[in-house]
């Protein structure tokens, strides 16, 4: 019986140490910050926001997601209104390498392989030089599973600050600095 016991505790112990390792080991994705403040824990929970919009792009195909204080705001018609979108607004875009499933009816285009994830979030006095919004991007390794900020050496480059889309986003400027459209349902 004794022996038994101290059996099932070894392998109790070797099972906790394994995990426990796995779980040590593995990247905590909200650490992450883009020089400049804006860090990945801020948008916790963006996985499950609402669609605001998809596209493709560049060869990659995206979930543009927003928060609901982003959501609400499309639908009080910012900013074809005229109207900023308030404080507090966010948006994550996932973009994906898109690839066919040949045995799916139609063999439909879906996303592959995670590319990266870009965040905006709107906060006009921490982000007044940069039309109020900052925006970071996070490049994803899935051979690691881990995420990166983005830098000089990706393409598109990125500054590797919070202010890093906005010389991108300044053609939208009567948006608010905002490309997606929210789509009709």
């Amino acid at each position: 019986m004794k022996r038994t016991a101290f059996s099932a505790i070894l392998i109790f112990a070797a099972v906790v140490a394994v995990f426990g390792g796995r779980a040590i080991s593995a990247q905590d994705k909200y650490t992450l910050e883009v020089p400049g403040g804006l860090a990945f824990a801020e948008f916790r929970g963006y996985e499950g926001w609402s669609i605001i919009a998809v596209s493709e792009n560049g060869g990659m195909i995206a979930a543009i997601m927003g928060n609901p204080t982003m959501i609400d705001a499309f639908k009080a018609g910012v900013p074809g209104n005229g109207k900023p979108f308030p404080d507090g607004a966010m948006m994550a875009k996932i973009h994906w390498i898109p690839k066919k499933q040949e045995t799916y009816p139609g063999q439909p285009t879906v996303p592959g392989t995670q590319h990266d994830v870009d965040f905006m979030l709107k906060d006009s006095k921490r982000f007044a030089d940069s039309g109020g919004w900052g925006y970071a991007e996070f490049e994803y390794d899935a051979a690691s599973d881990t995420f990166r900020a983005g830098n000089s050496n990706d393409s598109p480059p990125q500054a590797s600050d919070a202010k890093c889309g906005y010389a991108c986003h300044t053609v939208v400027k009567a948006r608010d600095y905002v490309f997606t459209e929210y789509g009709h349902r």
